[in-house]
């Protein structure tokens, strides 16, 4: 059988072509799309428990999948009326902050003028403008995140609807995808495509445990400092540490910025310094021991991936984008032809690093993931 040989500038405008195809067809889909894969996500997560129901206690598929849907709707709720309680008590408080921070304002513009001989009516323009705009977008920030994943009603059917399908219909889809290649190919397409699944799962449930880590880290660095909504955010560092390296930037930002309008301009630096502290364990402990380095992001596809993500889907894309390219990187790396693609994605990689090992107790170890 002759292949046909293509010269490479067709190969490339093909390529190109297809980029700019599927990225339009993303954004036209974002709708649909944006809850299949949220939808993906979470049942990737709860396949285990699904499993359990079936294989050790007898459930039928669709008992199973029906009591992962209870759960699933059950942290919905809790997730909902948490933020809801902690936004609507920050609500309130918009005033009292909003008097502290200007009377903070006010002192060190007092100091700036006596030290650095600037017009003190200036200071008062520029920072009172500031400082609008400061709460303006805080209130914006955290809005956005109680709704990140419920942008409406449709959206939130849509996700519940998939959530159903997938669970239930896995074995379906399995089978498609194993039978749509040639006799030849299907069992090494067998193996790939559970590969995939096992590594995207076990991702996935790593993410959740970095975000319910960090989320307790964060809570108790800034309940030592006696931080106020310290649980919120808290929980709130957590969600946007999916983000990589922007998402704990602008957490810090929140947190520094309450800590200034309800402690003293010095605490703001004893914030900045747990967060470092936070960050520096998340980055070598956390991520390697829970996640695992092999469907770890560089930095420069992690950015390119949330810029892309932001503009196909908004706020949601920011955060599905990483799950997103780690998954492509999975796949990448386990189909022949692709693997230097998958190399590309990912960090550079150390032959002779060896796994670190903590003891924890005589009988407890924990070692990094691959």
């Amino acid at each position: 059988m002759n292949l046909l040989r293509l010269p490479f500038l067709v190969k490339l405008t093909f390529i190109v072509v297809s980029i700019i195809g599927l990225g339009y067809l993303l954004a036209l889909g974002e709708s649909i799309l944006a809850p299949f894969f949220l939808a993906f996500l979470l049942a990737m997560i709860f396949l285990p428990f699904a499993n359990f129901l079936e294989q050790k206690l007898r459930f039928p598929r669709s008992f199973s999948t029906l009591f992962s849907v209870m759960i699933l709707l059950i942290v919905i709720t809790s997730l909902v009326l948490f933020f809801g309680s902690q936004i609507s008590s920050f609500s309130k408080d918009i005033p009292q902050l909003t008097d502290q921070a200007t009377h903070v304002f006010n002192d060190l513009q007092k100091w700036v003028s006596r030290t650095f001989n600037v017009n003190i009516d200036e200071q008062f323009t520029y920072l009172d403008e500031g400082v609008k705009k400061l709460l303006s977008s805080t209130g914006i920030i955290l809005g956005f995140t109680l709704g990140i994943f419920s942008t409406g009603l449709g959206f939130l059917v849509f996700f519940l609807l998939f959530f159903i399908f997938i669970l239930n219909y896995r074995r379906i889809l399995n089978n498609f995808i194993v039978n749509v290649f040639t006799e030849k190919h299907k069992s090494s397409v067998q193996e790939v495509v559970s590969e995939v699944r096992i590594m995207t799962k076990r991702y996935i449930i790593g993410l959740c445990l970095q975000v319910i880590i960090v989320s307790i880290l964060t809570t108790i660095v800034l309940t030592i400092l006696g931080i106020k909504y310290a649980i919120l955010l808290g929980v709130l560092t957590g969600l946007l540490n999916v983000i990589p390296y922007i998402g704990i930037f602008i957490s810090l930002l929140i947190s520094c910025f309450i800590a200034f309008a309800t402690n003293t301009p010095s605490t703001c630096i004893y914030v900045a310094i747990g967060y470092v502290i936070v960050h520096a364990i998340d980055g070598n402990i956390i991520l390697p021991f829970v996640v695992g380095s092999k469907v770890k992001i560089n930095a420069l596809f992690s950015f390119i991936g949330i810029l892309v993500g932001e503009h196909l889907w908004g706020i949601a894309g920011m955060f599905l984008c990483i799950p997103a390219i780690a998954i492509i990187k999975i796949i990448f790396e386990r189909v022949e032809g692709l693997q230097p693609w998958g190399r590309l994605l990912g960090e550079e990689e150390k032959p002779y690093k060896k796994k670190k090992k903590y003891k924890i107790t005589k009988k407890i170890t924990i070692e990094e993931m691959d």
